[in-house]
């Protein structure tokens, strides 16, 4: 469908919140700047800001909020399996990202920006805390849509400990880039570093531990 006029003013309005509340936030920290310096930065009142954004956490990780729209679709196609889904919707994100250093003229200073991003949500416990909140609402969604696409109850082990595999993925490609983004300048390695750690985990998903499963021979020889 064509997205109408009042759609894309209100997708363009998140979207400059969100990136003013992120440059605010490289540039003070979190507990430093406040909703009203994102409100008047962007000439609005600190009331729109919360219309769009109910806290100045997720003001900071407006982000998540876009993988939560993701999670319910991928999730929803029965034709996809769940560890297809999940690996897509990350590589979607991850390929936005590196695609955006690789074309932003400075690709250094913009991975500078994302090493210094995660460096702050790791000093913030709120942020940490709204990460993990977050978190355990994803898992509760993929539980439910594993559940409906199997006959079971979303409370049963089995959707139970298939929502929470798969979003350990999350975790594991957030760990992977802020690792790999303390040894790479360069956008394209990157991805291929980060994807292959994201598709080990999912491959013991996929065959479990029963499974012949030990750590690749190139780290242990």
């Amino acid at each position: 469908m064509t997205e109408g006029l009042r759609e894309r003013k209100k997708r363009e309005m998140r979207r400059l919140l969100s990136d003013t509340a992120a440059r605010l936030f490289l540039e003070r920290g979190f507990d430093a700047f406040r909703v009203a310096d994102v409100a008047e930065a962007c000439g609005v009142s600190e009331k729109t800001v919360f219309n769009y954004f109910p806290t100045k956490e997720s003001l900071v990780l407006d982000q998540l909020e876009t993988t939560m729209s993701a999670l319910r679709t991928g999730l929803a196609d029965p034709s996809v399996p769940p560890v297809q889904a999940a690996l897509r919707i990350l590589d979607t994100g991850l390929t936005a990202m590196t695609t955006g250093v690789a074309t932003s003229g400075d690709p250094g200073s913009a991975l500078d920006g994302y090493r210094r991003f995660g460096e702050l949500i790791g000093s913030s416990p709120s942020l940490r805390a709204y990460q993990s909140d977050t978190m355990d609402r994803f898992v509760a969604v993929a539980a439910e849509l594993l559940a409906e696409r199997i006959g079971l109850h979303p409370d049963d082990p089995e959707p139970q400990i298939a929502a929470a595999a798969l979003l350990g993925l999350w975790r594991v490609q957030f760990q992977s880039l802020r690792r790999h983004l303390a040894t790479t300048s360069d956008p394209a390695k990157l991805h291929t570093e980060v994807t292959s750690d994201v598709h080990r985990a999912a491959r013991l998903i996929e065959h479990g531990l029963a499974s012949d499963w030990h750590p690749p021979r190139s780290e242990f020889g």
